[in-house]
């Protein structure tokens, strides 16, 4: 509502909050975005950074009213609204050594779609061996990206095996613990014990 898109219960929201830049993948999203807003669909974007991309962004905003709600610069409360709003988060990063935004969007149970790098390999596997969390592509490239948007979109086309997969999100454990026992584990098999 808040960015003033209409209501659908029919079509997925795609959210996108980030530093509006080349290194988060958004390159990739401006190669195949008209061509991804053919679908019935609708994207919610939040952030700032390079003239380009919120040239580009503002531009697609104002041609497809229905379907782009873009919000220029950072609000958290928005931010939060919108990964606990959107069906689907997308995050095509270039390199992300961690990244915590796909983490806040299991939380909300919002299907992350990521690039396998750094952080976002670490926490998000591809879902269509019916237990991954989300949806990934290997290669920097935009045609990769948009065909593992269009695979979530049709995931999300089967109700009840979305449900699973969004009750799955919720009960990821990215917690420091499951690191340390990871630790433990390993340095009681190299010492031998």
């Amino acid at each position: 509502r808040e960015m003033g898109l209409p209501e659908r219960e029919d079509a997925p929201v795609i959210g996108i909050v980030t530093r509006l830049v080349k290194h988060k993948g958004l390159d990739l999203v401006k190669c195949v975005f008209e061509e991804l807003l053919k679908a019935d669909l609708q994207f919610v974007i939040l952030g700032s950074g390079e003239w380009e991309f919120e040239t580009f962004f503002h531009g697609m905003a104002e041609a497809h009213r229905d379907k782009v709600g873009l919000k220029l610069g950072f609000n958290p409360q928005l931010a939060h609204k919108i990964y606990a709003g959107a069906d689907m988060f997308l995050m095509p990063s270039q390199s992300e050594p961690c990244g915590l935004a796909q983490m806040v969007a299991l939380r909300y149970g919002t299907v992350p779609i990521v690039r396998e790098t750094g952080g976002l390999n670490d926490t998000i596997s591809d879902s269509g061996d019916g237990i991954g969390n989300g949806f990934t592509f290997k290669n920097y490239n935009a045609h990769e990206m948009e065909n593992a948007v269009w695979r979530a979109v049709g995931g999300y086309g089967d109700k009840n095996g979305w449900d699973i997969l969004r009750k799955r999100d919720m009960e990821c454990d990215n917690s420091w613990g499951v690191s340390a026992n990871a630790y433990i584990k390993l340095y009681k098999e190299i010492i031998g014990k």
